[in-house]
């Protein structure tokens, strides 16, 4: 049975990907951050069913502090190790640059230094969970693995050095470590302060009567969105290769924020123009304008192309946020 560590178990990715890992008779260890309030809505519904309980063991700790890694890797002794923990919020990352960096950029230095202090070189395969937000001030359209980068945010600088750091340790010391270079990728276990799903959620609340309005900032910003679950198929695909290498993850189609904003509307029915409203407090400092990937290297090494594109990808999460809706309504009115 391989073992596999996950950080950020408790997230989008991270979920799903324990998710794929336990289907494929995998030990899965992941990584949990110690809060007074748990927040584990994503990863607790697996666990309820007990063959998953079973294979998914939970380790409180974080990407701050480097010996409990190296404990921890010492005593899991994994053949995977997939690095999905960071603060992944860009606007955030503006209001909590030093934070953002620590988590984001310097954590990975800490969870590389302990795989190497733990002697799993050679023995471990690492995935890093590197961003298309890299690209930021587009030089090329569309991106691959060769565009030069151009950082426009905290965030983004901290991915950049996680992505670097990690080939600077495959280069100096022979890690197995490939980065998965995703474009925005979403479902409906995504948070709901990311653009994507706080549109689905709204639309989801405005329809049953539980909201009137949704304020957003820059609804002409382009991206390119897939779909989380899938994504994550690709971050094992790398770690199955022989030999340890960077792709772009992308589904080659670019949409606009107000596109997004469109689709979900009217999907539910609504006229999104009596509802949303812009405030230029969610604007970012610099923006990313456009975002598009070309992952021909992946479809060609590695045979993946993706299925959901942006219409199925919105309609998934736009039925699950009104069956949300409608459950927070039934127990608004028991209350």
């Amino acid at each position: 049975m391989k073992k596999a560590f996950i950080t950020g178990i408790t997230g989008q990715d991270g979920s799903y990907l324990a998710e794929l890992l336990v289907g494929k008779g995998y030990e899965v260890h992941g990584l949990v951050r110690r809060t007074s309030s748990m927040v584990r809505e994503r990863i607790d519904p697996i666990m309820a069913d007990p063959a998953a309980r079973a294979a998914i063991k939970l380790h409180y700790g974080d990407l701050g502090e480097g010996t409990n890694l190296v404990r921890l890797l010492q005593e899991i002794q994994p053949d995977e190790i997939y690095n999905l923990a960071a603060q992944s919020h860009v606007r955030v990352s503006f209001d909590e640059p030093e934070f953002t960096a620590d988590v984001t950029g310097t954590g990975t230095q800490r969870l590389l230094e302990a795989i190497r202090i733990t002697g799993l070189i050679g023995k471990a395969r690492f995935y890093q969970a590197s961003s298309s937000e890299m690209f930021g001030l587009v030089q090329a359209v569309p991106q691959v693995e060769t565009t030069p980068f151009w950082p426009r945010s905290p965030y983004a600088c901290a991915k950049l050095y996680s992505h670097w750091i990690t080939i600077n340790y495959r280069e100096s010391y022979g890690l197995h470590g490939s980065s998965g270079i995703l474009f925005n990728h979403e479902s409906p276990r995504r948070g709901e302060t990311f653009v994507t799903r706080k549109i689905t959620r709204a639309v989801g609340r405005i329809k049953h009567g539980l909201q009137k309005q949704l304020v957003l900032g820059n609804l002409d910003s382009k991206r390119d969105w897939g779909y989380a679950k899938e994504y994550v198929e690709m971050m094992w695909l790398m770690l199955q290769q022989e030999t340890p290498d960077d792709y772009v993850v992308a589904t080659g189609e670019t949409h606009s924020v107000k596109e997004f904003v469109v689709e979900a509307f009217t999907m539910a029915g609504l006229n999104w123009e009596e509802h949303v409203q812009y405030d230029a407090s969610f604007e970012r400092p610099a923006e990313v304008e456009l975002l598009i990937g070309d992952s021909a290297k992946a479809a060609k090494q590695l045979g993946w192309v993706p299925k959901v594109k942006f219409k199925e990808l919105v309609r998934i999460m736009v039925e699950s946020d009104l069956e949300l809706a409608e459950r927070d309504k039934h127990m608004a009115a028991l209350a």
